[in-house]
């Protein structure tokens, strides 16, 4: 069950929902998960600064489990991931940001219990 936050200073009528669900449909099979399991929350229109410039950029988090441990998995998740955030949004490398946590199926809640007994 994959989280994709995004954080970002462009406005939110740079994510529309076709935006978001491509966005959603990638990292699924980036990660290789169902599309159904990845969830994704765009924040929008932050006050944001990267590399000491206010210039349009974005931060992505990215949580899983399983998929999201090693440097050997970052890497070529990132390498994907940046592809399609500046062909997307038109951005260049130097205002992209991603990080990556990984999750044990007991921090994430569902249905009234946690993963680890569903």
């Amino acid at each position: 069950m994959p989280f994709i936050d995004v954080e970002t200073n462009l406005p939110a009528s740079r994510f529309p929902d076709e935006v978001v669900k491509k966005l959603c449909s990638e990292a699924a099979s980036i990660l290789g998960k169902p599309e159904d399991r990845v969830n994704v929350t765009v924040k929008a229109g932050l006050p944001m600064l990267i590399s000491g410039s206010m210039a349009p950029c974005v931060q992505l988090v990215i949580s899983s489990i399983g998929v999201v441990g090693t440097a050997e998995q970052n890497k070529e998740h990132s390498a994907k991931l940046f592809q399609f955030l500046t062909k997307e949004l038109g951005l260049s490398e130097d205002r992209i940001l991603l990080r990556f946590y990984p999750l044990e199926a007991w921090q994430i809640g569902k249905k009234g219990t946690v993963m680890s007994f569903l």
